[in-house]
């Protein structure tokens, strides 16, 4: 009976989510054609299901808190550009999932995926879904050209892959998306995340296996692959996403890279503090 009344109850909240999401994605010019779908494959019918999870992931999972979400322009271009965590991309869902959920109008966050996320049966389609598109640079392009709301991670794989005993120390940021930028007159709204670290802290990174396999790394943590399958669940650790205030930067997209490189310091920095400021806050990994 305990069940019984388990399973209605988490029946009634996500049906309650997917009605929240549907009408907050309803409420967002997505550009999408007579069939429902934008260029790169969009389709807000099957966001409401995916987000469903994925608010309840950000809500009772991560119990993720904002801050200053409001910096994030209420329409035109942007870009949003963060530190980037924790073996899975789950800092990237977080952080489009509160774009949408609690910044008020919400936006969508079209988030850069790596190259190689397309060669991954059925998962590729939930992606492009669901709103994350080819990180090349012509697809990005297009996206701010059409007014969206960009995220990038300049840290790449070298950011979300490496150990723990790195924890919060920003790797090389590269610098294109600070031309594409410049080239496209976007603001940047810095992103810094607090939590994604530990969800998954790495060991070791058995780099010859992750070759093997194709994969950018294969992490050993204290529970994976010891626990199997369930060691490869994150841990609930609580996440605190910080938006700073938004910068503009003028210049020749073409410009040699120390010029580049200078604009790009500035927002690392600006990541850097917000990390800095979100460490020093929290009470706990947990809570």
């Amino acid at each position: 009976m305990l069940k019984s009344v388990s399973r209605r109850v988490d029946d009634a909240l996500i049906k309650t989510i997917r009605e929240d999401v549907w009408e907050r994605v309803q409420s967002m010019d997505a550009g999408q054609n007579e069939y429902g779908f934008d260029p790169f494959g969009f389709h807000a019918e099957s966001l409401k299901y995916v987000l469903a999870v994925a608010v309840l992931l950000y809500r009772h999972y991560f119990r993720v808190e904002t801050f200053d979400i409001d910096n994030i322009p209420d329409r035109g271009r942007v870009m949003l550009v963060s530190n980037h965590t924790g073996q899975i991309p789950l800092d990237g869902m977080m952080t489009a999932t509160g774009v949408l959920i609690d910044k008020q109008p919400p936006r969508m966050a079209r988030g850069m995926i790596e190259r190689w996320v397309p060669s991954i049966p059925f998962i590729s389609t939930i992606f492009a879904r669901c709103g994350q598109v080819v990180g090349t640079r012509d697809n990005a392009r297009m996206l701010l050209k059409r007014d969206g709301c960009l995220m990038v991670f300049p840290e790449g794989t070298r950011g979300i892959n490496k150990t723990y005993d790195r924890a919060y120390e920003l790797e090389r940021f590269g610098r294109g998306f600070m031309r594409l930028a410049l080239e496209t007159d976007t603001p940047i709204v810095p992103v810094g995340v607090v939590g994604a670290e530990e969800q998954m802290p790495a060991i070791y990174n058995v780099e010859s296996l992750a070759k093997i396999l194709g994969m950018p790394a294969f992490p050993i943590t204290p529970t994976w692959p010891f626990l199997g399958p369930a060691g490869a669940l994150p841990l609930p650790v609580k996440y605190r996403i910080y938006f700073g205030e938004p910068m503009k930067f003028d210049g020749d997209p073409d410009d040699e890279d120390r010029v580049i490189g200078a604009q790009v310091k500035q927002v690392r920095q600006a990541i850097r503090e917000m990390l800095t400021r979100g460490l020093e806050e929290r009470e706990g990994v947990f809570f």
